[in-house]
């Protein structure tokens, strides 16, 4: 009888407080790439798990140029309660020089289409507060069901989030020759309620970005 009520509160726990994804679920994906039928667990340069794809036709030293295409929201971002339109803007306006940036440092940035060129597209598919998995001290009966009342109530601590989806073509095919679903993380919020800043999203973009331009290197 007391196993059965530990196993029914550690699932309470589980379903009310849930657990962190550390990667884009098939159900987030947002429809920017078009195919995701490829994509394949793998590890970052930084170590993080992330759904990538690269084409065996892919080479490093092939693709000098990159025709670089700025970040976008997608589907389009709309202002909350926790995400002000400004904000939305600072997000976007930050990974975009950042990836530019860090493209730069590899690649000759180009203004059209051409041999030995890539097109680099990307867009930031959400930028949310999840409320963190269960710890190891939660996974007790009391500790449950205190962690399943704080996360149901909305006190309970979160994860910063953004999504990020990128594809890199052949400039004059239009081939695709990598395509990356990542999700990253920031700062740890307060609460569901806490408004979330570029300052709370930074490091997870920073993170990203240094894992998205490894592949540039040759």
């Amino acid at each position: 009888m007391r196993s059965h009520l530990c196993i029914s509160l550690l699932t309470l726990a589980f379903l009310t407080a849930g657990c962190t994804s550390h990667v884009t679920e098939t159900k987030q994906y947002s429809g920017f790439l078009g195919d995701y039928s490829q994509l394949a667990m793998a590890e970052s340069a930084s170590g993080k798990p992330t759904m990538r794809w690269i084409s065996p036709d892919y080479h490093a030293a092939k693709y000098p140029n990159v025709l670089y295409t700025p970040i976008v929201y997608y589907p389009a971002a709309h202002p909350t309660t926790r995400i002000s339109q400004q904000t939305l803007d600072q997000i976007r306006q930050y990974a975009d020089q950042k990836l530019k940036d860090g493209i730069a440092v590899h690649k000759n940035l180009v203004t059209q289409k051409g041999p030995n060129t890539m097109v680099v597209r990307a867009a930031i598919t959400a930028v949310a507060g999840e409320n963190e998995g269960v710890q190891f001290y939660e996974v007790i009966p009391v500790g449950a069901v205190i962690a399943g009342t704080m996360a149901a109530t909305g006190h309970r601590t979160q994860n910063s989030a953004l999504y990020l989806e990128v594809e890199a073509s052949d400039a004059q095919t239009g081939k695709p020759l990598i395509k990356v679903v990542r999700k990253a993380f920031g700062r740890t919020l307060p609460n569901s309620e806490t408004p979330i800043t570029l300052n709370d999203i930074r490091p997870g973009i920073d993170e990203m970005v240094r894992d998205a331009v490894s592949f540039s290197a040759p």
